[in-house]
Parts: structure tokens; sequence; C-alpha cells
């Protein structure tokens, strides 16, 4: 059985979303493209987003990773302005959106009423509560290797609806179908209906 793995750093996984790094040349496999917080440079903030819009080829299957973060060194005004020309990339390509957030999930959440494609949160390891709002406001949750070990993000993907969730890799070195394999006990699912249910989630957020 192969395991889908929603956002990956490595080139050589075939099953899954290949993050793409900002200016490298996409693969010949599935990959998302966007500018993280990190990589914003003020000075050639026009280049970078006509560097995605040119950039995108068949393979790109979201925009991202993209979003905010209170602990990189940009002007949190600055990211707010190219988190927004990346959320109108998106609506015009019809392509969802994998979220990097850090400290900013309120913020994040004002941002979604703008957004005519599903949003996802990559790596969410925090709290019920904001596992309960980003819900409320139709985003998705994607979990990586701390569901293995975290007690309080398993009780969170418990309470996850299968619906909403994806699993990943990140830039982790581990196995994806441990992942899985945890997913599945957590949820009392076998490990080919969680399998089943992830696949019918990317063709949700593919189709809108």
């Amino acid at each position: 059985m192969e395991f889908f793995d929603f956002h990956h750093h490595k080139i050589d996984v075939i099953n899954g979303i290949y993050n793409l790094n900002i200016s490298e040349v996409p693969p010949d496999i599935s990959y998302s493209i966007g500018i993280h917080p990190h990589d914003i440079d003020l000075y050639t903030i026009e280049k970078q987003l006509n560097w995605m819009r040119d950039t995108m080829s068949e393979n790109c299957f979201a925009i991202g990773e993209c979003g905010l973060d209170s602990l990189v060194p940009v002007d949190q005004k600055i990211q707010e302005k190219v988190f927004l020309e990346q959320i109108r990339i998106s609506n015009e390509v019809k392509k969802p959106m994998i979220i990097h957030c850090v400290r900013k999930f309120y913020e994040v959440i004002s941002f979604k009423k703008k957004a005519e494609q599903a949003m996802i949160i990559h790596g969410f390891n925090k709290k019920k509560q904001i596992a309960d709002d980003l819900l409320a406001h139709n985003f998705y949750l994607s979990f990586g290797k701390a569901v293995l070990y975290n007690l309080s993000l398993q009780d969170i993907l418990k309470n996850t609806p299968t619906n909403r969730i994806f699993l990943e890799t990140d830039n982790e070195d581990f196995n994806i179908e441990e992942l899985y394999l945890k997913v599945s006990e957590l949820k009392g699912i076998s490990l080919e209906r969680l399998n089943e249910q992830i696949v019918e989630n990317l063709h949700t957020i593919k189709n809108g």
C-alpha cells in the first residue's frame, strides 16, 4: 500500500506533494509553489511573485507553503501583503493553499474569507482551541511526526474529523507509514480506510 505524504522536502518521494524551494526548477512530480515568510525579499517581492506565476507547470498541486510567521525578521505588514497576493494567485489558478503559520493563527483565519480555495495548515502542533477555531472556519489540518509521541496532539487528532486531515513528513526523516499506522490506531479505523479517506480529501481540495 502506498501512503500519500501531503508535504515533504524529498525530491525522491513520488507519492506526495514536494515543497518547491524558491527559484528551484519544478520536478516531474506533484509539488507546491509559494513564497515562505522567511524567503520574502523586500527588494524583489514582485520578481518573486512573477517567478511563482511563471514557474507553475501541470504538476503544481498547491500554492505554498506560505503564510505568516511572528518569528521571522520580515515586517508583519509585508508578510500580510505577500500572503494576500498568494491567496489571489490561488484564486486565479484554482489551487488549494498549504499554510505555514507561527503564532499568527487568528490573523491567518481573518484572511480565510478572501480565499476561494481550500486552506490546509501544515505541520499542525498547537492547542485544542486553535484546532477547533481553524476547523470551525473550514481549514484542513495536516499532521506530522509529533503525533507519534505528543499525547495532547493525539487527543486533538482523535477529535478532528477524518475528512479534514492530511498526514506529512515535512523535513523529518521517518517513514510516513508509521504515521498512518498511528493515526489509524487513534481513529479506530483500518489502515486501508484511512488511506482511502486521505485520497478522498485530496480530490475534495483539488476540485474546490
